[in-house]
């Protein structure tokens, strides 16, 4: 079992027409989105290729086809309600989220107990992206997605080496 989940990392604005799809409207601010797999323990396994800050997190599993490859690893995992809808085998799924409330249709109780299950072991993944986050790099970048890649891939076996120590 994994838990995986998506970051927004922060980047400067740079001038001109080629940096507007980093904007992230979610966030307010410029950056570019990853995702990230983690342990139980909140160590990162893997981090996939950047994408633009204005994609979402079911956008960028999609491209990078987390789903197949989690199956043909023999892998579950854990994510959160930006997941929803990922998973295209609902008889087998291999990606557990919590459950959304509709506007007509409020959680029952056992949803609900469901859903602080989900968060409560989903926690380590954040302390997984925090330890990737602080490197101080990272405050500085100004760059496109595919250096952005190359040194968020480098930093995570920084980051595991520093871990394990």
């Amino acid at each position: 079992m994994v838990l995986i989940d998506g970051t927004l990392v922060r980047t400067r604005r740079r001038t001109g027409e080629e940096n507007r799809p980093n904007y992230s409207g979610k966030h307010k601010v410029h950056g570019l989105l990853f995702l990230a797999l983690t342990d139980e323990r909140g160590n990162l396994l893997w981090i996939s290729a950047a994408r633009p800050g204005r994609s979402s997190e079911i956008t960028t599993a999609r491209h990078n086809k987390v789903t197949t490859r989690l199956r043909e690893a023999g892998l579950g995992a854990l994510a959160d309600l930006g997941f929803v809808g990922l998973d295209d085998d609902p008889d087998d799924p291999v990606i557990v989220t919590g459950r959304k409330a509709a506007r007509g249709r409020p959680l029952t109780d056992a949803e609900k107990q469901a859903n602080r299950l989900v968060s409560r072991e989903r926690a380590a993944n954040e302390h997984g992206f925090a330890d990737l986050k602080s490197w101080r790099v990272l405050t500085k970048l100004r760059m496109n997605a595919e250096h952005g890649t190359a040194l968020l891939r480098a930093l995570l076996v920084l980051t595991n080496a520093e871990i394990s120590r």
